[in-house]
């Protein structure tokens, strides 16, 4: 059973999806604005089943498919504040290219944590926070007797 991580955006969950399609070669496998639910899941006061309220076109859930892996998100940060911290999310690849353009294009508006470069345990491996403030290590394995 796959373990994926779930991302709260700051009503900026669209733009997100749009940049990881771009910049990572996502693939968007399904989402549902707020205004697209079904009005009797949304039965209560505040118009959602939580009790918060979010606008029509605020993402209420996405899956996307980043490298082999799934990773859902939405815009369920209320307060604006995102603050990711705690993790990091790892992107592993045989392709030295390939690992090079994904932390190329995650750093060109992003923060550079550790500069691209060959490890001992990888070909090349960098670390990297993304415009939207989530934390990246991308990573090309050295395997074994290579």
């Amino acid at each position: 059973m796959p373990l994926s991580p779930y991302i709260a955006f700051a009503g900026n969950c669209a733009d997100a999806i749009a940049y990881y399609q771009q910049t990572l070669g996502a693939e968007l496998l399904y989402k549902i604005t707020f205004g697209e639910m079904p009005k009797d899941a949304q039965e209560s006061s505040d118009g959602c089943p939580s009790g918060q309220t979010y606008p029509e076109s605020a993402i209420a859930h996405a899956n996307l498919k980043i490298a082999g892996s799934d990773i859902m998100m939405s815009d369920g940060a209320q307060s604006g504040n995102t603050g990711y911290s705690g993790f990091t999310l790892v992107l592993d690849t045989q392709d030295v290219n390939e690992g090079k353009r994904w932390f190329d294009s995650l750093a060109a508006e992003g923060q550079i944590e550790m500069a691209w470069q060959e490890t001992f345990w990888a070909h090349g491996f960098g670390k990297v926070t993304d415009r939207y403030g989530l934390p990246w290590m991308i990573n090309v394995v050295k395997q074994p007797g290579g």
